[in-house]
């Protein structure tokens, strides 16, 4: 029998002893579950392995609602896809939940990744662990919030953004012990995770008075973002008040959004972007896509040009300087730093 013979028929021999064979012994691994239910604040899980999640907020803070801390958060799984996480709800005890990136790699950039969900629920399996995937490529650590939802009893314009504030300085708290430049942490928000993003570059001023308190263990840690991403972005503060105050030292913006049948997220990413450049705000990007739907994250979208979106803030984070080797001064905060000076 030649070679090529009894190669055909071994192949032959093991794609029949696989079709035989039962796998339905094999169940699915590592499936994320919520955490138990005490009498305590509850503990949230990690959504991928790895991951170190920290609530955002001390046990005993006033910021918490008290009643329902304890409370489990609900998650929606993928009905195709074992253990992925599609969206969850009933959040009561926001968290942050940090990807470091590899260390020979690492480029000390940190993305803060809001889902989107309309305030009801987080979109975390498209709009968080497919990000920190993504950027990890990139040498930047993904850090994946679970913020309160209106549809929980918050105010999303208060909570929600209170909770993306705080968790940029815990990041910047222990961005040491993370590997993190503690000048390169920012925040990338989708649709309705968009108006936490936004709401985080326009009101960290009064957030970091109001929080620098003695009794706070993150008093003096800045909460300002060096950089906002808002991609398919819900209303910001500057669309419900245009005369909204801007901070002096408003950080870079990317904006990516398609101008699809469903007009608002296309208006709410324009005035934002209009806001800044009537400011004269540098490094403010924005894409406006001809052809494309609302949500969807990363994803091909069938080869049209929004399903490049994110190499596009790729291009524009690495024009910034984001990207360079930890503790070198950025393109961003260098342009920053001279727009304020020449407003004094």
């Amino acid at each position: 029998m030649n070679v090529f013979l009894r190669l055909t028929l071994t192949g032959i021999i093991l794609a029949a002893s696989l079709v035989a064979q039962d796998i339905t012994q094999y169940a699915p691994q590592f499936i994320p579950q919520p955490g138990p239910v005490t009498d305590q604040p509850y503990a949230p899980q990690a959504l991928m392995p790895g991951g170190i999640v920290i609530p955002v907020w001390p046990a005993d803070s006033a910021e918490l609602n008290h009643e329902r801390v304890h409370e489990a958060e609900i998650y929606e799984m993928d009905a195709t896809v074992p253990g992925r996480v599609r969206t969850m709800n009933n959040v009561h005890n926001p968290s942050i939940e940090v990807h470091r990136a590899a260390k020979n790699q690492n480029t000390g950039a940190a993305v803060i990744i809001i889902a989107g969900g309309g305030n009801k629920r987080l979109f975390v399996g498209g709009e968080s662990c497919d990000i920190v995937s993504y950027l990890f490529n990139y040498g930047v650590t993904g850090i994946i919030l679970r913020h309160r939802l209106r549809a929980d009893g918050y105010v999303a314009e208060v909570d929600s953004v209170n909770d993306t504030l705080q968790a940029i300085r815990l990041v910047r708290k222990h961005a040491a012990a993370w590997g993190i430049d503690p000048q390169k942490i920012g925040v990338m928000g989708f649709s309705a995770g968009g108006e936490q993003a936004s709401g985080a570059a326009l009101g960290y001023p009064a957030f970091d008075v109001a929080r620098n308190q003695p009794g706070d263990v993150l008093a003096g840690v800045s909460a300002r973002p060096d950089f906002v991403s808002l991609i398919y972005t819900g209303p910001s503060a500057l669309t419900l008040d245009p005369a909204t105050p801007i901070p002096t030292d408003v950080p870079p913006a990317f904006i990516a959004s398609a101008t699809y049948g469903e007009k608002r997220h296309t208006l709410w990413s324009i005035d934002y972007y209009r806001a800044m450049l009537n400011r004269e705000v540098p490094n403010i990007e924005m894409h406006m896509y001809g052809n494309g739907r609302h949500g969807g994250g990363i994803s091909d979208r069938d080869g049209i040009p929004f399903g490049t979106w994110e190499d596009r803030f790729i291009d524009w984070f690495r024009d910034l300087g984001f990207l360079q080797n930890p503790g070198l001064p950025t393109k961003a905060a260098q342009d920053i730093a001279a727009q304020v000076s020449a407003q004094k």
